[in-house]
């Protein structure tokens, strides 16, 4: 418990940055809704689910925001733990041009979380040219396909050089902390089951077996890991687990899920 109060406010991450997340104590997932300000508007990503709704909003308004500046939300698939409380932000927002974001193969499920009356809230990035400025702040929307949707997708901040992967590097995570504490020698491991410099948690052991068990397969998930390590990357910022904020150990993981075996379906066929 003394580890969840530390968590009980917004944390900024990077500039304009905050962290709003929960922990679902019943499926041992920490779930990371994230909320990005710029120009006097803001966006949450990934917002949440249905009954952790009152935990983000907290958090939210706890970064002095007015809900009615939120213009966006952005949704990387489809799932219930990011979409099940986009009625609950479309009502706490008031905001008339709200506009609830994401991939147009996504946007053919994310309308069940809605009624009729909020489907005109639903837009494509495609429309938007796979970007959003707000204001001098531009986020980038870049195709992950198949990790683990076919409308998968991420959202790169170009200012802070964040990139914000949903399930992609997702863990979890059952010894949490906000950042990922590795070492150069997790890298090198392979025997993740016993650590040979004595830690009792092997961080890289769970992030392995999530993406086993949420990717469809490895090609998928190579794919992915190629488009991304174009990228000039300061902070991954992912949807379960935990946030990656050392340059050369992002790469080094990047390096690792791209080659990663026995992935879905892989370890079947």
């Amino acid at each position: 418990m003394e580890q969840e109060r530390q968590y009980d406010r917004p944390i900024q991450i990077a500039e304009g940055i905050f962290w709003v997340g929960f922990f679902e104590e019943e499926s041992n997932l920490h779930c990371n809704p994230y909320l990005v300000i710029g120009d006097g508007q803001a966006v949450v990503i990934d917002g949440g689910s249905r009954p952790d709704f009152a935990v983000v909003m907290t958090k939210i308004l706890q970064t002095g925001l007015d809900p009615s500046t939120i213009s966006h939300l952005i949704y990387q698939h489809y799932d219930p733990d990011l979409c099940g409380s986009i009625p609950h932000f479309i009502d706490a927002c008031e905001n008339p041009g709200l506009s609830v974001l994401s991939h147009p193969a996504n946007n053919i499920f994310i309308r069940y979380y809605t009624g009729p009356e909020h489907h005109h809230h639903i837009t494509s990035i495609k429309e938007k040219g796979n970007a959003l400025a707000l204001g001098e702040r531009r986020l980038r929307f870049i195709d992950t396909p198949y990790c683990h949707t076919g409308g998968s997708f991420v959202t790169y901040d170009e200012q802070t050089k964040t990139l914000f992967t949903s399930d992609l590097f997702g863990s979890f995570s059952n010894k949490w902390d906000l950042y990922l504490d590795l070492t150069d020698d997790c890298f090198d491991c392979r025997e993740f089951s016993r650590c040979p410099n004595g830690r009792t948690y092997c961080a890289m052991a769970d992030i392995i077996a999530f993406h086993r068990h949420v990717m469809p397969n490895g090609k998928a998930l190579a794919n992915a890991m190629r488009t991304i390590k174009s990228l000039d990357l300061a902070l991954i910022a992912p949807q379960h687990g935990s946030l990656v904020a050392n340059p050369p150990h992002i790469y080094r993981l990047i390096e690792l899920l791209e080659g990663l075996d026995k992935v879905g379906i892989d370890n079947i066929c």
